[in-house]
């Protein structure tokens, strides 16, 4: 199982930095999402200074409020792609490979794809015309951008938008905790189908724990979901996606979380029943 990283803060660095570092954990950056950020240089300049030593896989979040990459303006979706680019040329700074961006499809959109019959072909070549200037700065760049299930109630609508986008450099992230969510209140699939299906194509993962009412962003083992099934699922996948603990509190816990997932990660041991026959 790959080493399992953090998402970070500049705040966060002074209690993780010697744990990302000591080997070269991934960190994914997330003080970039917010809205009115003005002028990001000193910020990026702070960061490069702290990231100073690091060799490990790394990432940043999107900017994501009020970002609907699926919104039927024209002219919205150019103020939207213009902020996308905005985050690449972000990372590029960063010397990151990897930048999370939002899925736009919610329950309500599932419900009504029947009742608007444009809808769902009107959504992806919406979100299409708006990635496709953030793909090629993106794989200019060498930056992948992972597509994250936030209100998502079917994985075939990000699947399928990524398919049909087809671009090397757009892949698909999972969010634990909002599957979970998805799969209490709207009958969406466990978190475990949901990091099935999305198959080869997962690059990222955000490894998050919910008690089933709220995103709740607790350590794994706080909430609900089974984490050794989800761990074993993610084992299995025939790909190898990035792991981020996502996290709103308890910072100071993150490597004692981070070990005992591993820890689900290393052979599994038969029981006595099983000693005849191999572990699954």
């Amino acid at each position: 199982m790959a080493p399992i990283g953090a998402a970070v803060l500049l705040p966060h660095m002074e209690i993780l930095r010697d744990w990302l570092f000591d080997t070269q954990r991934p960190i994914e950056i997330q003080d970039f999402v917010v809205p009115n950020l003005g002028d990001p240089a000193d910020l990026i300049t702070r960061w490069r200074a702290m990231l100073d030593g690091h060799t490990g896989p790394r990432g940043i979040h999107g900017p994501f409020f009020g970002i609907d990459l699926s919104n039927p303006d024209r002219e919205i979706r150019a103020v939207l792609t213009r902020r996308l680019v905005q985050g690449v040329e972000i990372a590029v700074r960063l010397e990151a490979d990897l930048m999370v961006i939002h899925s736009p499809f919610t329950f309500w959109h599932r419900l009504n794809y029947v009742n608007y019959g444009q809808l769902r072909a009107g959504m992806m070549e919406a979100c299409a015309e708006c990635l496709a200037p953030v793909l090629e700065r993106a794989s200019a760049a060498g930056v992948t951008l992972a597509l994250e299930n936030i209100d998502d109630t079917d994985p075939a609508d990000r699947a399928d938008l990524v398919a049909m986008i087809n671009h090397p450099r757009l892949g698909l992230s999972v969010d634990t905790g909002h599957a979970d969510l998805a799969h209490g209140n709207y009958g969406a699939p466990p978190v475990v189908d949901v990091l099935t299906l999305a198959g080869a194509r997962l690059v990222h993962v955000h490894l998050q724990d919910v008690d089933g009412h709220a995103d709740r962003h607790w350590h794994p083992g706080d909430g609900r979901i089974p984490w050794q099934p989800v761990i074993d699922t993610l084992a299995a996948l025939p790909a190898t996606p990035r792991l981020l603990l996502e996290v709103r509190n308890n910072l100071h816990r993150l490597p004692e979380t981070a070990a005992w997932l591993e820890g689900l990660g290393g052979e599994r041991k038969c029981g006595a029943k099983m000693a005849h026959s191999s572990c699954l």
